[in-house]
């Protein structure tokens, strides 16, 4: 059974010349390939769409959860040995981050002592650091994939310091609008400065950010960051709203989660990724 679906499924992603020479595929009746449109480029299937051809082809699956246990296990480095465990990524990448925080402070180049506690406030390195870590290590899989490269572009870092400031300036302006009290144990800048000079504190963070991404001076990366500032912007006004509708409420929820959320994550990843293109 897994060997008929892991040929079924390589023929969909090989393609119309994988599907007629390669073994398993033949002429047999499988799933719509990649179309062809208008001026000669193919698209995949949805993912959606795929599900439904997978589980309509086997039947006796009943979740496509089966697959994903089922699969074979591939990796373009090394073979992962039975029973090895999976390294930590944050000391995959701590190296990258080292003095994350203390850069981002000076990037807060403000003379105002109020001021700059308020914008210094969350950069105690308390975090979490999450998304700086996944930027890093997307960068460093690109490189190495790009130019069998293990160093980190100072740019590409950059990304993380600038991710790490824009997720933390939201921060501050939801606290105000959820009028929270507490984050990572300790009291909100609104609860202790007031919710007027939070906001001013959230959109000095986002400046200092948007000078960082500026020195950078990459227009497609900053276009692709910029993005998610207007992203977040709308993911709020959408978390201020609801649908009547129960299939409209889903689906709102989900566009409200990928700009407050999954946006950051996502762009900043592309971004560092698009420094190896202009690096060719």
């Amino acid at each position: 059974m897994a060997t008929r679906w892991w040929r079924w499924l390589r023929c969909y992603f090989s393609g119309p010349a994988a599907r007629s020479s390669g073994p398993g595929c033949g002429d047999r009746a499988g799933p719509p390939g990649p179309r062809a449109t208008s001026d000669g480029r193919t698209t995949q299937m949805p993912y959606f769409n795929l599900v439904k051809n997978l589980t309509s082809a086997f039947p006796n699956v009943h979740s496509i959860s089966w697959f994903h246990h089922k699969t074979p296990s591939v990796c373009c480095c090394s073979k992962t040995q039975s029973g090895e465990k999976y390294t930590d990524p944050f000391k995959l990448g701590w190296r990258d981050l080292k003095g994350l925080y203390e850069d981002i402070r000076k990037e807060l180049l403000i003379s105002t002592t109020e001021l700059k506690e308020m914008s210094e406030y969350y950069f105690d390195g308390k975090g979490k650091a999450f998304r700086p870590i996944i930027v890093v290590l997307m960068a460093r899989a690109c490189n190495i994939h790009h130019n069998n490269s293990r160093d980190m572009q100072a740019s590409q870092r950059s990304i993380a310091l600038i991710a790490e400031m824009i997720h933390t300036a939201s921060l501050v302006h939801d606290d105000v609008i959820d009028d929270a009290s507490s984050r990572r144990g300790k009291h909100t800048v609104n609860k202790i400065w007031g919710e007027k000079k939070a906001v001013l504190a959230g959109d000095l963070i986002l400046s200092a950010a948007s000078i960082a991404l500026a020195r950078i001076g990459n227009t497609t990366v900053i276009s692709i960051l910029t993005q998610v500032i207007e992203d977040l912007v709308r993911g709020e006004f959408l978390q201020l709203g609801s649908k009547e509708n129960e299939n409209e409420r889903f689906a709102h929820y989900l566009e409200k989660t990928f700009k407050k959320t999954a946006s950051l994550i996502a762009n900043s990843c592309k971004a560092v990724c698009t420094f190896c293109l202009f690096s060719s």
